[in-house]
């Protein structure tokens, strides 16, 4: 079994950072493709980043230049970082990562719980 437990969300002025990490344990091989989404009230939920396990990026244009993903694979970790935050990046934000864990042939696509951002004055 795989877990994944996110930290870091909050609220924060427009303009301001904000920094996610999502963490993964539990009976793990290997992880590939890491990457956090979002949903916003109403809306469905949409990718923001992607990280490779040999760590190409990529970014849904609304936040190219202002969100940077990173992952540290020794620690089974996937960072988001968030710069000049705008009101429209409200939402629940959700890690994913694609594991093979232990005894396993195949990989899984595991979820995080999600953690709220908002950004408001």
């Amino acid at each position: 079994q795989v877990q994944l437990v996110e930290s870091g969300g909050g609220l924060v002025q427009p303009g301001g950072s904000l920094r996610l990490s999502c963490a993964a344990s539990g009976s793990i091989f290997s992880i590939y493709n890491m990457g956090w989404y979002r949903q916003a009230p109403g809306k469905q939920r949409e990718l923001v980043a992607t990280i490779t396990s040999g760590s190409s990026t990529n970014y849904v244009d609304s936040v190219k230049g202002r969100f940077t993903i990173s992952r540290d694979n020794a620690k089974n970790t996937v960072n988001l970082r968030m710069n000049s935050l705008k009101p429209e990046d409200t939402a629940v934000y959700y890690c994913q990562m694609v594991v093979r864990a232990l005894g396993n042939t195949r990989s899984s696509t595991y979820w995080g719980q999600g953690t709220q951002v908002t950004v408001s004055s």
